[in-house]
């Protein structure tokens, strides 16, 4: 891949690939995208933690090219993002816009995720943000909403994605709901609750192309 022009996204599942593309044919047209899956990594990253796939996310990322990449697993997001010092490129989880709204948003954030490996990466990202200059200390709370990942790893999405709303119209005492993975984007629309419910990848391509800049 490397050499070629445009914004590199990494994924661990081929079902982001479509959501990517209809965001860039809605909202960047004419954006050119390389697309590169593995989906062994959000496997081993799961079972024995995200360091444990570095060595492998190194050699991708210096594989993908000179340019920026976006990652769209918020399980190896952290990770990913520690190596761009020494690859010499930028290196964007796709979290991290929607984090930064988030804690501009309100400091009481209730996260949802349908995978338990996101929570505490996602939990850190936003305490992370929440530390920059003018933004306040966050209390947040995690919850992971049974049977989403199921549904979505079985190819039903859209199952997936109503439970992830139905989940999110039960939380209280928030300012603000992220939703912890690219997956799980879909589902705000889906909700009913007055709480605004936030997702990554349309924040998260558009700081991506941002840096092709």
């Amino acid at each position: 891949m490397s050499g070629a022009a445009g914004l590199v996204l990494l994924h661990t599942s081929p079902a982001h690939v479509p959501v990517f593309d209809a965001l860039r044919d809605r909202n960047h047209p004419g954006a050119v995208l390389r697309h590169l899956v593995v989906p062994g990594l959000l496997d081993r990253a799961s079972g024995e933690g995200p360091d444990a796939v570095a060595a492998e996310l190194s050699a991708l990322l210096v594989g993908a090219g000179p340019g920026p990449v976006l990652v769209t697993c918020s399980t190896i997001g952290a990770t990913a993002e520690s190596l761009a010092p020494a690859l010499g490129a930028p290196v964007l989880r796709v979290d991290r816009p929607m984090a930064a709204a988030a804690v501009r948003a309100g400091t009481r954030i209730t996260v949802l995720a349908s995978l338990e490996s996101t929570l505490a990466p996602t939990a850190a990202l936003l305490v992370d943000e929440a530390a920059r200059p003018g933004c306040r200390p966050v209390a947040i709370r995690t919850h992971l909403v049974a049977g989403a990942w199921d549904r979505f790893a079985s190819g039903d999405p859209d199952g997936c994605r109503a439970l992830v709303a139905a989940a999110a119209d039960e939380v209280t005492g928030a300012d603000v709901i992220v939703l912890a993975q690219a997956s799980l984007a879909g589902a705000e629309d889906l909700a009913v609750t007055r709480v605004p419910v936030l997702s990554s990848p349309a924040p998260g391509l558009a700081a991506g192309l941002a840096l092709l800049a």
